[in-house]
């Protein structure tokens, strides 16, 4: 790694990038399976095109910004998902605009957004609309698949919009409860006469078991592609398929036990995702990062650290993807090369 990176800085090493990228990519299409990544991990539109150069059929976004910022930044961006219910004037206006520059779908989990929607696009383009389950996450969705049926009725009778199928981000391990949900709504969508034309699931931890649902017919890594500290924990992943770590000076060495690198709570975020500490520590399994202030982190040891004033650790992250968003640009490198910064362009901004 290139010295002359200030540090702290977010490094992306896109050799085991494209790794991951093709690892699921290639289960993917063994299963049938369409890939649709989403790019809250990454933010990037040079590594959209890396997805969609491996098979992705499109990507999935969760705000318009987003949204807005991957179509200007890559001509290969031609089909989006955004998995989010869009609500007010000002963000249904911005939609109608994407909606003129690519193939665009959203969700929807009630009949606000449908009603919603509908005033927007009852005199444009049909809008796609999926209905939005929830299969035990517990965040948004239909709760029971009979309410599935009743908002895909509703949307497809409303203006302006196409009821496009069923939309779910499911708990990890819930990749039974997912198919018994899904294929319960499906069926009962279906004889109601309506076409269910997607099933669409996602969630890193149980990406590779998604055959396991066959109702879904597209799926939405997201994490896959950098991978973390808790999907180390979870076994979904080993150290060397990490590619975003941290990059960190020690500046203090005040006890033998203990060292103040400059990286804290602004880059390495205080997500725990269960686990404890703040992340792990490559190549020194010993070491923990136990404590973090706005610009300090606190590494510990049993005994002796053994660290140096100036040397340089690379700590992998527990939650890559909020990492991704507390930085202007990433360090990419290939090779082992000098790293070069790419502007994280879907960074930051709220709609």
């Amino acid at each position: 790694m290139s010295e002359q990176v200030s540090t702290p800085a977010v490094v992306v090493d896109l050799d085991v990038v494209q790794r991951n990228i093709e690892r699921f990519q290639t289960y993917a299409d063994a299963h049938g399976l369409e890939v649709r990544p989403h790019i809250k991990t990454h933010k990037l539109p040079a590594i959209a095109d890396m997805q969609l150069a491996a098979g992705a059929i499109g990507i999935t976004c969760q705000k318009i910004s987003e949204t807005e910022a991957m179509v200007a930044g890559s001509a290969a961006i031609r089909d989006v998902l955004i998995t989010y219910n869009i609500i007010g004037e000002e963000k249904l206006a911005a939609l109608r605009t994407l909606a003129r520059r690519v193939k665009l779908s959203v969700v929807a989990d009630n009949a606000a957004v449908v009603e919603g929607l509908s005033s927007a696009f009852a005199a444009a383009e049909p809008l796609t609309v999926l209905v939005e389950c929830n299969v035990g996450a517990d965040r948004c969705g239909v709760g029971a698949p009979d309410e599935a049926l009743a908002l895909a009725r509703r949307v497809a009778g409303a203006p302006g919009l196409i009821f496009g199928g069923l939309m779910t981000y499911p708990p990890a391990g819930g990749v039974a409860r997912t198919e018994a949900f899904m294929a319960e709504a499906k069926r009962l969508i279906e004889a109601a006469g309506l076409f269910v034309a997607c099933v669409s699931s996602g969630g890193t931890p149980d990406m590779m078991r998604a055959h396991e649902s066959p109702t879904t017919t597209e799926y939405r890594p997201g994490t896959y592609v950098y991978n973390d500290r808790s999907l180390v924990a979870r076994g979904a992943c080993g150290w060397d398929e990490c590619a975003l770590t941290v990059l960190t000076t020690v500046v203090s060495t005040p006890a033998p036990n203990r060292a103040i690198v400059d990286a804290g709570s602004k880059i390495l975020t205080s997500d725990l995702l269960g686990l404890s500490g703040y992340g792990h520590v490559l190549g020194r399994p010993d070491l923990a990062v136990d404590q973090l202030s706005e610009e300090h982190g606190r590494i510990v040891a049993a005994s002796s650290t053994g660290l140096r004033v100036g040397e340089r650790l690379r700590i992998v992250p527990n939650h890559a993807c909020v990492v991704s968003n507390m930085v202007d640009a990433v360090y990419v490198a290939r090779g082992g090369g000098d790293a070069s910064p790419w502007p994280v362009a879907a960074r930051g901004k709220l709609v």
